[in-house]
């Protein structure tokens, strides 16, 4: 059973069998606790992404054909002409590394890529099937009048990062909730068989990213703390919202270190495909130091693997040490 559902940490954001779960949701005005038993079909979750880690994710499927047509046009614009160099590359003096890990990844990065792959699910939508809990002309979330071709007209990407951005600025998220929450979005496409289209997608970003944030933060962002930053919605409707996410992921809200490992590199995949590289930063003495550490614990932790491992089989014949390798960071 989880201890507590509101702000419980996923350790290794991996939780018990889905199949036969117990989770918690949060009712009323979301201070309140009530347990559901849920049992899953194994069968629908192999083919879903965001619950079998060797299912293909559904935004770098839909990024692939834009992602040909900008190789095939700077193709065709580079063909007579020598390209520059568009990354840095380490040479002998200087060493260019990327601090961004799965485990502790760079948020305005990851944010934008989270981003930019909600971009590539609205564009390259199959059709516009939606719920009314999600319909902003049902439940608007300004009061301000919106144009006419707001419903209608697909969003940049640069108006997806804006809104993200904010939310995760004003309630301090972390970039692993940002991977997170796009795992709770894809499920939701999927288990609800809708699409994100111009509609809806503020308020299921805005719910992926309320229940992500419940899941994986030790202090949890409480409803009426989106209402303090988007000042127009209340807390009814965040509560109805999130009992409405819930219901349609079938409190599924298992997300296994696997699914969150192939998002995380996945979205790397989609940042180099359309030349949103992660920062690199020059190999410094003190990060130097750091990784020289790092290294030299590894390599004590492999020594004494080793010694284990040959105090346990001085019995056997033809004895041969264990050969450990050196760990080469980079």
């Amino acid at each position: 059973p989880f201890a507590s559902a509101i702000a419980c940490r996923v350790s290794s954001i991996a939780f018990a069998s889905a199949i036969a779960c117990r989770v918690c949701i949060s009712c009323g005005v979301g201070d309140k606790i009530g347990v559901h038993f849920l049992f899953l079909p194994e069968l629908a979750q192999e083919s879903n992404p965001s619950d079998n880690a060797r299912a293909s994710t559904i935004f770098l499927n839909k990024s692939q054909t834009d992602v040909r047509e900008k190789r095939r046009s700077n193709y065709l614009s580079n063909h007579h002409t020598s390209p520059g160099l568009s990354k840095k590359y380490s040479s002998c003096s200087t060493i260019f590394l990327d601090d961004s890990t799965v485990s502790l990844p760079n948020l305005k990065s990851t944010v934008k890529c989270v981003t930019l792959a909600i971009y590539y699910h609205i564009k390259n939508r199959d059709s516009n099937r939606s719920l009314d809990i999600f319909d902003e002309k049902i439940h608007p979330l300004t009061r301000e009048k919106v144009p006419e071709d707001y419903y209608s007209v697909d969003p940049e990407h640069k108006l997806i990062y804006r809104f993200v951005r904010t939310l995760f600025s004003s309630a301090q998220l972390t970039a692993e909730c940002a991977i997170v929450t796009l795992v709770y979005l894809e499920r939701l496409l999927t288990y609800a068989e809708m699409d994100i289209c111009p509609c809806n997608w503020k308020r299921i970003v805005l719910g992926a990213i309320l229940l992500a944030s419940k899941v994986w933060d030790d202090q949890a962002v409480w409803n009426v703390d989106y209402c303090q930053i988007l000042k127009d919605i209340t807390v009814e409707d965040m509560n109805e919202m999130e009992r409405h996410f819930l219901e349609l992921l079938q409190f599924n809200i298992n997300v296994p270190a696997s699914v969150y490992a192939k998002y995380y590199f996945d979205l790397r995949s989609l940042a180099d495909d359309n030349n949103l590289n992660f920062p690199l930063e020059p190999l410094d003495n003190q990060r130097a130091t750091k990784l020289e550490a790092i290294s030299r614990l590894c390599e004590d932790r492999y020594k004494d693997l080793g010694k284990v491992t040959i105090r346990r089989s001085l019995s056997a014949d033809n004895l041969v040490g264990v050969r450990t390798t050196h760990a080469v960071l980079s």
